[in-house]
């Protein structure tokens, strides 16, 4: 196990860390978009590049690249159960791995505030749906805080395994 790290002056440990990707992680599969958007911090930033897995996502093309507010506006979106991408819902599993807490300020990502927390994971997400099954993986980082004593997400970002192709729709939640 890794050493503590240290946030708000409260010792985290990989294994908080882990069980707050995992709940993330369900909250997804399972479209709970209430409980999902409630782990996001009011600045925060969810990102998925298309082409290169570095640069900033304002300046380079996206897969997806939202704020708060973009979050909540495609969260309402799905919500209505009208997303025709999404009628009827895709059925999602995905397994987190390889959860590593991470020293390196450049991984953190735009907009970090000092005691943020850098975690990295890898992932393998299986999508079925009425056209067939969809296999997705890749790395995603995140940055997570405490705020008012809890884990928060601040940013994520998931670089896909096939980041550099053409990719199938990608209308959930990854």
């Amino acid at each position: 196990m890794t050493a503590p790290a240290t946030t708000d002056d409260t010792a985290l440990d990989l294994r908080q860390v882990e069980q707050f990707l995992y709940r993330e992680a369900r909250y997804a599969d399972e479209h709970d978009y209430d409980a999902w958007e409630a782990l996001w911090t009011d600045d925060a930033l969810y990102w998925v590049p298309a082409g290169a897995p570095d640069g900033d996502p304002v300046q380079q093309m996206s897969v997806i690249s939202d704020n708060r507010s973009r979050i909540a506006t495609r969260l309402g979106q799905l919500r209505t159960g009208k997303r025709y991408a999404q009628s009827p819902p895709s059925h999602l599993r995905r397994i987190v791995s390889n959860v590593e807490i991470l020293d390196d300020d450049d991984a953190a990502g735009p907009g970090r505030v000092p005691g943020d927390l850098t975690v990295g994971a890898n992932f393998v997400l299986v999508e079925s749906r009425e056209r067939g099954k969809e296999i997705w993986a890749g790395r995603t980082t995140y940055r997570l805080r405490l705020v008012e004593g809890r884990l928060r997400l601040a940013y994520k970002k998931v670089v896909l395994v096939d980041h550099d192709r053409a990719l199938p729709t990608l209308s959930f939640l990854i």
